[in-house]
């Protein structure tokens, strides 16, 4: 797998071959593209048509937009948006500001909500399993939309239910493209990352390579090498104060 052998590459601090052969099969590509409109175009017609073709994945589940950011031509707001229209396209939606929910799309909910009830239901629709919370990261199907009841059901991972009244909407989001910091601990047939220049101490290597790795069958870059080049060189993290080390030596005194 090249992706395996690119993701100890990228965590030496080595820059992975970015030239793929056509002659051969490969699960690591690299597309370069100056323009980000173009590069917009590319991901979503990646996802839509050309993974699917060469993998035999389906794109709305086993596909996954993986940006280093939110905003932006090729952040995960903008290619959410591209994504939709691409994927889900028709059918009923409800519109909340300047976002749209569309029966079928791929959400994600983005703070933890220990209040949120769930539940489980049979196939003759009778609830086998109850619980609440739903927790930021977790992400799901839209099911219904009552405009009636002004009640919103996402189906999560296990079957699990969960009604959203119209004004908790805002716990939720878009999902076909999500930043990479969102990913983590996740994973993924096949990932397609636009690398694009950004902040500093945004675009670092343990970003790209927590990019990288989330995918099992399949990455796709697509963007300026350069770019992916000094993510690769920047070897920035940021400094964590935790505590742990004091507490630890209070309880050591103690005992």
């Amino acid at each position: 797998s090249e992706i395996v052998c690119n993701a100890h590459l990228i965590n030496r601090g080595e820059l992975p071959r970015l030239e793929s052969s056509k002659d051969r099969l490969s699960d690591f590509y690299f597309m370069r593209q100056d323009d980000p409109d173009r590069a917009a175009d590319i991901i979503v017609d990646l996802v839509k048509n050309h993974i699917p073709r060469r993998f035999q994945l389906d794109p709305f589940d086993e596909i996954q937009v993986l940006s280093p950011m939110h905003k932006g031509t090729v952040g995960a707001a903008n290619l959410n948006l591209r994504l939709q229209q691409a994927l889900n396209p028709e059918g009923e939606a409800l519109q909340r500001g300047e976002r749209l929910y569309r029966l079928g799309d791929k959400v994600m909910q983005i703070r933890n909500n220990y209040q949120l009830e769930w539940e489980v239901r049979s196939r003759y629709g009778i609830p086998i399993d109850k619980g609440s919370g739903v927790f930021n990261g977790d992400m799901g199907v839209i099911r219904e939309i009552n405009e009636y009841a002004e009640l919103l059901t996402v189906e999560f991972d296990e079957g699990k239910l969960v009604e959203y009244s119209f004004k908790q909407l805002e716990e939720l989001e878009l999902a076909y493209a999500i930043t990479i910091h969102k990913s983590q601990g996740s994973e993924y047939p096949a990932v397609v990352i636009p690398v694009w220049s950004g902040p500093q101490m945004l675009m670092t290597r343990n970003l790209i390579y927590t990019a990288v790795t989330r995918a099992r069958a399949c990455v796709c870059l697509v963007g300026v090498p350069y770019v992916f080049q000094q993510m690769v060189d920047n070897a920035m993290e940021q400094k964590r104060y935790s505590g742990l080390r004091d507490r630890i030596e209070e309880i050591m005194e103690t005992l």
